[in-house]
């Protein structure tokens, strides 16, 4: 029995339903059950591919990406896996559309989505508007679903809101779910996920409260650490408390980066802005306030610049479970000596742990496309098995 077939066994066990047509904007709308499909999808997916077996469940269609932000490995990933399911991608270029010239989002939602499968967005940057632009963006798509103007109703997936940044967050957890041999070996674990110094300004609050609001679901002890101000949305906190009182595990905070390292498991060192300064930057964008913007970032470079010792070094490490704690990072990390004078981790402890973190980063693809699949497929489990008694990939 191939491993697809026992993953997909798994899954016939899991209450998935409701996964089908849904979009998917944060990891804390889905169920225990939902979660664990998508990573068994995921699983089973890689199986596939390392055996080299077509898993193009479509013959035609449109993947959109629309990044209103940088990226490198979501935006990638997002290719990928729309390429390994049988979809095109179409990218959204701001810059090269009418929405310059006054094109509405429900209009431009409706004019990208005419053959399109699935929308993947990724709108970071101001507090209270990315999640906001995914919602209006998908409720004009189902309207034009509707009313008849598309054939087929797109789904969503969130590759990085002001809120939540669940591809992410879900590779990371793949990643350690395989690292620790299973979610029965996660229990008790202690993972830190603790601010980190960055000579640059305004990095999304995404991946740290994705981290609590995600990991706090699997019994672990989810420590969340920080200098005075740099908190994260309190709403976040609070679904990181509740899941980890049903879980049997623990959520709490703590105030020096020691203490969170000291005996932990897994450490996730990255910097983010202060909430309350992303609330304002928000308000300085919407009133077009660029002088505001351009005093509030100084402003917060020099505040970043008093918390240099927030840093993952070879010393912090040694304060860690057997000083072999798996360290974790979404990259690009500010590595000390190689790409900044000072940041977010030491040269020497980002080199040794380069392979890992580049294993922790090719989960994503496989996540994405297991979103995908478990949003269009009403039978996945009869997908699975069609795909491993299938026909390989052809290779000429």
């Amino acid at each position: 029995m191939s491993k697809t077939i026992e993953l997909a066994k798994h899954l016939e066990k899991l209450h998935t339903n409701n996964m089908y047509k849904s979009d998917f904007y944060w990891t804390w709308d889905k169920t225990d059950e939902e979660l664990d499909a998508i990573f068994t999808v995921a699983d089973a997916l890689r199986d596939l591919r390392e055996r080299n077996k077509s898993t193009r469940i479509f013959d035609s269609g449109l993947g959109i990406s629309i990044f209103r932000d940088n990226s490198t490995r979501t935006r990638f990933s997002f290719a990928s896996a729309c390429n390994l399911l049988g979809l095109t991608v179409q990218d959204l270029d701001e810059k090269k559309s009418q929405i310059a010239h006054g094109e509405t989002v429900r209009e431009t939602a409706n004019m990208v989505s005419f053959m399109a499968d699935v929308i993947g967005i990724r709108d970071d940057m101001f507090i209270g508007e990315g999640h906001k632009y995914q919602k209006t963006f998908m409720d004009a798509v189902k309207e034009g679903y509707r009313d008849g103007i598309l054939e087929q109703q797109p789904t969503l997936v969130n590759l990085q809101c002001d809120v939540d940044h669940p591809t992410q967050c879900m590779a990371d957890m793949l990643h350690i779910i395989h690292q620790f041999g299973g979610v029965e070996n996660l229990k008790g674990k202690k993972l830190a996920m603790t601010w980190a110094y960055s000579p640059s300004y305004g990095k999304p609050l995404s991946v740290p409260q994705g981290v609590i609001g995600l990991m706090t679901r699997f019994g672990m002890d989810v420590v969340l650490a920080h200098p005075e101000g740099y908190d994260v949305m309190p709403e976040v906190e609070e679904i990181a408390r509740k899941n980890a009182q049903a879980t049997g595990g623990s959520y709490r905070k703590v105030a020096t980066m020691e203490e969170a390292f000291d005996g932990a498991d897994i450490v996730y060192p990255k910097s983010w802005a202060p909430f309350a300064a992303m609330e304002e930057r928000t308000k300085l964008y919407q009133a077009g306030d660029q002088k505001g913007i351009d005093e509030l970032e100084k402003k917060l470079l020099a505040q970043n610049a008093n918390f240099k010792n927030w840093s993952c070094t070879e010393e912090m490490m040694k304060r860690t479970k057997d000083g072999k704690a798996l360290y974790l990072h979404c990259l690009p990390a500010d590595i000390t000596g190689l790409s900044c004078p000072e940041g977010e981790v030491d040269n020497s402890v980002f080199d040794r742990y380069l392979v890992p973190l580049y294993k922790e980063a090719s989960y994503k693809p496989y996540i994405i496309a297991a979103m995908i699949l478990m949003s269009k497929v009403k039978d996945p489990v009869a997908a699975l098995m069609a795909m491993d008694g299938g026909d390989k990939r052809k290779l000429f």
